[in-house]
């Protein structure tokens, strides 16, 4: 069995969230968070610019690139391109429901296909030396046997894979948006619970509704790890305050030194031609609930001041945000 300890705390894939910019601002928040790359499909980084998609900054270590696909030659050719760059984890969608995705038949689709999904897992894993791990969902539309999951699971697990990452609702292909099956489709841990007990050799890191700092450690307790997801982008202190529950023995950066550290990492960005909006995105939620977080997201928020991309904003925003403590 895989060391638990890399995926006892991790920030899930995100679409247009969980880009290098995203992953550098999470690490100085939780230095032994897992990180993960937005999702990639295969056709990015087998026909287009590998370095674009692929490159990020050391200090994101542990980091895993998920992949999505489910060609087996194209998520092996993916797998060895994130191997060569320095990846921790190959990782395979198997629970997004957008239908972009499900044009391509792959993502949640690829529940219908395990034996599929094994060959494509077994033939990474063959390809690589990093752990190939997959993220899945309870289950598709409103189907809810446990059966269908277990299945899935059992014959993944047959090829070799020991790490599931399980977004606890079922993905609904028909009828809801991908924010709808964030919310809509029921929270089922007890279903992701008996997963665990099914397969008690394999690690499984529960997704899915994970917001407080409390309710996270408890469920760590019960499981290899949680992943959070739209809570790292809305609130992403609670990763400091998880990671210092869970590891009281690190000592964290402090606020000052965060945005000392985003300062210096966000200027040769900026002096390369990335707009400063998109370097700072993810620190918009960070001083959620405190006096002056309006402020502070309008401050970042701000057009004029964005035209300028100078990241001395920061600096500007944290003082204001100073003033109202």
């Amino acid at each position: 069995m895989p060391d638990s300890q890399m995926w006892r705390l991790s920030v899930a894939p995100m679409i247009d969230v969980t880009d290098r910019h995203s992953r550098f601002f999470h690490r100085l928040l939780a230095p032994r968070a897992l990180l993960f790359t937005e999702m990639i499909a295969t056709g990015a980084l087998t026909h287009g610019d590998q370095a674009r998609h692929l490159d990020f900054d050391q200090t994101e270590h542990p980091v895993a690139l998920q992949l999505g696909g489910s060609d087996r030659e194209a998520l092996v050719t993916s797998a060895l391109a994130g191997e060569k760059w320095g990846y921790d984890e190959i990782n395979l969608n198997c629970g997004c429901p957008s239908e972009r995705v499900q044009k391509g038949a792959f993502g949640a689709c690829l529940m219908n296909e395990p034996r599929l999904v094994a060959d494509c897992v077994k033939a990474m894993q063959d390809a690589v030396s990093v752990p190939v791990t997959v993220k899945h969902r309870l289950g598709l539309d409103y189907s809810e046997s446990y059966d269908f999951v277990r299945d899935f699971v059992g014959i993944l697990f047959e090829a070799g894979c020991r790490v599931f990452t399980v977004h606890a609702r079922n993905a609904v292909l028909k009828g809801l948006s991908p924010k709808d099956n964030r919310e809509i489709p029921p929270l089922r841990y007890d279903v992701a619970m008996q997963l665990k007990k099914d397969f008690p050799e394999a690690l499984f890191i529960l997704n899915g509704g994970i917001h407080e700092t409390d309710q996270a450690v408890a469920l760590e307790e019960q499981f290899d790890g949680v992943m959070l997801g739209r809570a790292a982008w809305h609130t992403p202190a609670v990763l400091g305050d998880i990671h210092r529950r869970l590891w009281p023995e690190d000592a964290l950066l402090d606020e000052d030194t965060v945005v000392e550290q985003m300062i210096a990492y966000a200027r040769p960005h900026v002096q390369a031609g990335v707009p400063l909006r998109i370097v700072i995105k993810s620190m918009l939620g960070w001083p959620h609930g405190k006096k002056g977080a309006r402020q502070w997201r309008r401050t970042l928020s701000d057009h004029t001041w964005l035209a300028k991309n100078d990241p001395g904003l920061l600096a500007q925003a944290w003082e204001e945000l100073q003033r109202h403590q």
